[in-house]
């Protein structure tokens, strides 16, 4: 595919109308060379990798051409949205550990001309002869300084030196990169780095004086405070991220939960129901601080100050992205040492609750069925508008999996939608609805 191509199906299919600087720049790069891309959370890398990415892997022809390996699947999930939404011409096909491996395994019965993979599983398949890697032109390395954080050195390393046709290697981090690994060739080198402040909005940080050392009160006078927003909760444990959560339930707020702790489909649930309006507040450990994409944020609450000025710039960079302003939270007794990287711009003590907070508007359906059943979107308003009473303009956000899907409505409106599709078929299959908390 061409430049031209590719964003004409940005601004068309993603609804971007102007390309950020950053990704004019990587969309002028050569298709040979190793490329690192040093930018912020939010800045719209993604997009900008996958120009110079798409353009180099020609036109499609039959053989795996182009490989992106990211550290969670998570993000796996979310690249392969955004490429699969641009390189409309390809097949693109996502390998991550907690997927089935029948189901990778029955896909790759005809080869992808794209593979967007975590390191682990993708070496797996490669082990077993399921994928081929000796076709591959271009692979990208996406948040390639949280993959070693996480161990994934000698599984990159392997991976890298079998793709020996490879001529355009593209690296992103959230910082700068000096040295390279020796396994890298010594092809021509493109550093592109974009500073935290070229692209962020106005962020205001307050420190929330507590006056005990059990925060939680503070926490939900603070979010009852919040004009109408969305949110995410920091917190350092687990045990500490299901304990916040459960007291935020019984206040009635709309919060949903987010740590390493839960299965697969229960944080990608959580993911999508912040972003498509259900629960406007997420409780997360710092797994949700970095390496996932998710929707630019009104807030940042520190419930637990952070263990280290790095946590402290990735948390706060979830808000006040691509020039929305932003507001960060830090919670404190008057007794905490403040540590030398945490600043604020002013103390303030929770009041009021806000005339306009935080609500939820809207509820999500489940749906048991997804591409592997050969659900589509356009399949899913078109049953909501047939058979659940709904205008095609009153559906929200939806997403389709292999074996499942997520679809918002107006929460006022979920039970008798529920009850009018519960006995219904979609495309004559059977199948389960439910609502998800």
């Amino acid at each position: 595919m061409k430049n031209q191509e590719i964003i004409q199906n940005i601004r068309q299919r993603l609804g971007i109308t102007e390309l950020n600087d950053m990704q004019r720049r990587m969309a002028a790069l050569d298709t040979t060379g190793v490329v690192t891309l040093a930018a912020p959370t939010g800045s719209g890398k993604t997009i900008a990798f996958s120009i110079p990415f798409i353009r180099s892997l020609g036109s499609p022809d039959g053989h795996t051409r182009g490989v992106v390996i990211a550290p969670s699947r998570e993000l796996v999930l979310q690249i392969v949205e955004v490429i699969r939404t641009i390189a409309t011409d390809f097949r693109t096909l996502a390998l991550y550990g907690g997927h089935s491996v029948d189901d990778e395994v029955k896909s790759l019965s005809v080869t992808p001309d794209i593979i967007v993979a975590t390191p682990g599983r993708l070496l797996d398949h490669v082990k077993r002869g399921n994928v081929s890697l000796a076709d591959v032109v271009t692979v990208v390395l996406d948040e390639y300084d949280k993959s070693l954080e996480l161990g994934f050195a000698d599984e990159m390393k392997r991976l890298v030196k079998r793709m020996t046709r490879a001529r355009l290697y593209i690296l992103t981090s959230a910082t700068p990169m000096t040295e390279l690994p020796e396994y890298f060739p010594r092809l021509k080198r493109t550093d592109i780095e974009v500073g935290g402040k070229e692209k962020s909005g106005n962020v205001m940080k307050f420190r929330v004086v507590s006056p005990s050392r059990d925060k939680l009160d503070t926490l939900v006078e603070l979010l009852r405070g919040m004009d109408d927003t969305t949110a995410i909760v920091f917190v350092n444990h687990r045990e500490s991220a299901e304990r916040v959560y459960e007291r935020l339930r019984r206040e009635k707020l709309p919060v949903g939960l987010y740590h390493g702790g839960l299965q697969q489909n229960e944080r990608e649930n959580a993911l999508e129901m912040l972003a498509n309006g259900t629960t406007p507040i997420l409780v997360s450990t710092d797994l949700a601080a970095r390496g996932i994409d998710i929707p630019v944020l009104g807030a940042v609450v520190h419930y637990h100050l952070p263990v280290n000025e790095a946590t402290w710039t990735h948390r706060n960079g979830r808000t006040g992205r691509q020039d929305a302003d932003g507001l960060v939270y830090i919670l404190a007794t008057d007794d905490d040492t403040m540590p030398d990287f945490v600043e604020w711009d002013k103390e303030i003590y929770p009041s009021r609750p806000s005339s306009n907070p935080i609500t939820s508007s809207r509820a999500t359906i489940y749906i048991n069925a997804g591409k592997k059943e050969k659900i589509s979107r356009g399949d899913i308003v078109g049953f909501l508008v047939a058979q659940g009473g709904l205008e095609s303009s009153e559906i929200g956000r939806i997403s389709v999996r292999d074996h499942s899907a997520l679809v918002a409505i107006p929460r006022d409106k979920a039970a008798a939608v529920l009850a009018r599709i519960a006995p219904q078929k979609i495309k004559n299959t059977r199948v389960k609805f439910s609502l998800l908390k």
